[in-house]
């Protein structure tokens, strides 16, 4: 029997659309579900070194760390690695395949879907379900031609679609219905549902919020997401609190006719070596 998937993509990039993979994969593991992680298409420069030798994003060997399974270069086949504002790297399948900028990878896109389909098609032979990662935001139709990434990928392997939004960065609601407007109906039939992440505080005050996203979208509310800052992530069956990280913080959001500006101060709870002994980050509008 063929693997399951599904496709998780958001209303724009740093969602939690990676976590949220990784916690999924984590998830159907510990219930005996063989589960794999699958970004067509990654843009880092942060990247890791997989059982064959190849890079991939970063993220994809977490969420396969989370799974107990080694980093495939199956599992990220196309790794764009910027080496200018307009240009960048090209790796395909952990090799490196050639240079391109902005403009000369939308045109190459159509010969790099093979590789993409190659490997998730790989992917689906060793799992009972597939967990696919989407890369920025389908609601970027100026890109949606010849598109790998989002909904050209979830078109030509005919996935179900679950939308993420990220209520912390503000806005929510005109994203995740904004994103339903500008799609393609054919586009937009895809999508099963929302998920609306980082909720911060009483999660009962946006009980309201998905009802009103799930009335103008049509789209299923299949979780409103907590936040808290705390974690680890180990290899082996059970889990290892030694390394468990926490933190308490403080964020400030004020919002301007720019965007918001955030301003967020955290102090480690179990400080360790190498740590600070506090981070703040400052930020004008909505990140990247």
């Amino acid at each position: 029997m063929a693997a399951r998937a599904i496709m998780l993509q958001g209303t724009g990039s740093s969602v939690g659309k990676s976590l949220l993979v990784a916690g999924l994969a984590r998830a159907l593991v510990k219930r005996g579900i063989a589960a794999r992680p699958f970004k067509p298409q990654n843009m880092s420069n942060n990247a890791a070194v997989t059982k064959e030798g190849g890079e991939i994003g970063r993220a994809q060997a977490l969420q396969a760390r989370a799974a107990y399974v080694e980093p495939s270069v199956h599992m990220n086949p196309i790794l764009l690695k910027p080496q200018s504002e307009i240009g960048a790297q090209i790796v395909v399948q952990g090799k490196v395949y050639g240079k391109a900028n902005a403009r000369e990878m939308q045109e190459l896109k159509p010969k790099l879907m093979p590789f993409v389909l190659e490997s998730f098609g790989k992917l689906k032979e060793e799992a009972e379900i597939v967990l696919v990662e989407g890369a920025g935001s389908p609601s970027e139709i100026n890109l949606r031609r010849n598109d790998i990434a989002n909904m050209g990928f979830a078109r030509a392997a005919g996935l179900p679609v679950v939308v993420v939004g990220d209520i912390d960065r503000g806005g929510v609601i005109a994203s995740l219905v904004g994103t339903k407007a500008v799609l393609d109906p054919d586009d937009a039939k895809l999508i099963e549902g929302f998920i609306v992440n980082r909720m911060r505080g009483d999660v009962s005050l946006f009980v309201d919020g998905m009802k009103e996203i799930a009335s103008r979208t049509g789209w299923a509310p299949l979780g409103l997401v907590p936040f808290f800052d705390g974690g680890t992530l180990t290899s082996s069956a059970r889990p290892d609190f030694s390394h468990w990280r926490t933190a308490a913080g403080l964020g400030v959001r004020y919002y301007s006719l720019f965007g918001p500006i955030r301003i967020d101060v955290g102090v480690p709870l179990n400080r360790q070596k190498g740590d600070g002994p506090f981070a703040v980050t400052v930020s004008l509008g909505q990140a990247f």
